[in-house]
């Protein structure tokens, strides 16, 4: 067993949070807000009908729309209400719900590699710190020969950017190029916000 993620603590602490989470999105999209800008990035750096691992899909506001876009899409996250609500929210994708810490999907009958793979939502900073760095290697070993991953993730959160360049490093990953927001800003010392494009050395 790996370590429990901070997601599972908090919601093994309030088992409202999922719901609440859910709603937040359902009523801003509902509002007219704009919630696609990762799935913008995700599109150009795939090709078209392109194999894409929504790895910490939450209920599903990223990979919906990439099927939506016309991408092969498959959605890991380990809150299972999460997954129903990306299932009854975004049906096409592959949903599927597990721990990023044990992911494993060629043991789930999906054994093709993908052209990219996102994470977004502060993802990594929700992660079990003992799990992090195996995630990332994990992540790497889903990922096509010419793909790539993008993971963003904000300061303050417990998870230093110069620690996540470590455990980049570690996996075997590489950087391609570091922004400061999803809309392909240039990242600088000062940002709060790391978008990292990421792929195998």
């Amino acid at each position: 067993m790996v370590e429990k993620s901070r997601w599972v603590e908090i919601t093994e602490q309030n088992p409202d949070h999922s719901d609440w989470y859910i709603e937040r999105f359902r009523t801003m999209a509902a509002d007219g807000n704009d919630l696609d800008g990762e799935a913008r990035l995700v599109d150009v750096m795939s090709p078209r009908s392109g194999r894409i691992l929504d790895a910490g899909c939450g209920p599903g506001r990223v990979g919906g729309r990439l099927h939506e876009l016309g991408h092969q899409v498959v959605g890991v996250d380990v809150d299972p209400v999460l997954i129903a609500a990306a299932e009854e929210d975004h049906p096409g994708p592959t949903w599927l719900a597990g721990d990023l810490a044990e992911l494993d999907l060629p043991a789930a009958g999906i054994s093709d590699p993908f052209d990219v793979i996102v994470v977004a939502g502060n993802v990594m900073t929700f992660l079990a710190p003992s799990t992090r760095g195996e995630v990332l290697r994990r992540l790497g070993m889903h990922l096509g020969d010419e793909g790539r991953i993008l993971i963003g993730f904000g300061a303050g959160r417990g998870y230093e950017f110069d620690e996540f360049t470590s455990d980049v490093e570690a996996a075997g990953l590489r950087f391609e190029l570091e922004l400061s927001t999803w809309d392909v800003r240039p990242f600088g010392e000062h940002d709060t916000f790391l978008v990292a494009v990421l792929s195998a050395r």
